[in-house]
């Protein structure tokens, strides 16, 4: 899915978790987030990307602040992250200066995975992913890849014979703790954006390849 608004970046290092207190469907799907955010630092129009969705302000409060995400929106990303109680991974859009701790990230969903297994290893938790045939090219091992808004290595990636991929992520604690990918459960659906360089690597070789 696009963004809300166009030509922002962020870097998948997540800043804050924030917790959907209410979601309104009027028109637009209004949700309001409550954060730990210092809201009069943040002006209204700002972009802040929701567990990897670039999304707009819209109204703010001390604590808080109101989204208004399209129908389109919704129906390209996870499900699971519109609904109340739901905790979000929040970043705000990276400025000129800022150091880029993570990847380059657009804000914009390519497609929707889902989780496959979870397991400790070691004080870290491995986690399985698999994608639709329409990314799953796009995963490569030891490249980068955003879920639901952070910036994470590919360890592993399995083609499987349906055209699909199941690729494996390991969450350090630190990462597992102050994020809510510890909240991630078998069978649940997460946003993945793969990494832009996939897409102009992709968009090179369709080239080549047309002009053979």
């Amino acid at each position: 899915s696009g963004p809300e608004k166009g030509r922002t970046m962020f870097t998948g290092i997540i800043t804050d978790v924030g917790t959907i207190t209410k979601a309104e469907q009027r028109g637009d799907l209004r949700l309001i987030i409550q954060c730990g955010y210092d809201m009069a630092g943040v002006d209204l129009g700002a972009s802040i990307a929701c567990s990897g969705v670039c999304l707009t302000v819209v109204d703010k409060g001390a604590d808080w602040f109101a989204i208004d995400a399209s129908a389109e929106t919704v129906s390209k990303t996870s499900s699971a992250m519109w609904t109340q109680g739901r905790r979000l991974n929040l970043e705000r859009a990276l400025k000129i200066g800022d150091e880029l701790g993570g990847h380059i990230v657009t804000g914009h969903v390519d497609g929707v995975g889902t989780i496959a297994a979870i397991a400790p290893e070691g004080d870290s938790h491995r986690v399985s992913v698999t994608v639709g045939a329409e990314i799953a090219p796009y995963i490569a091992t030891k490249g980068s890849v955003t879920v639901d808004g952070v910036s994470l290595t590919v360890n592993s990636v399995a083609d499987n014979a349906d055209g699909t991929a199941t690729f494996g992520l390991n969450i350090i604690p630190h990462t597992w703790d102050v994020t809510a990918l510890g909240d991630l459960a078998e069978g649940q659906q997460v946003n993945v954006e793969i990494d832009v360089l996939a897409r102009y690597l992709a968009r090179m070789q369709e080239r080549l390849s047309a002009a053979r």
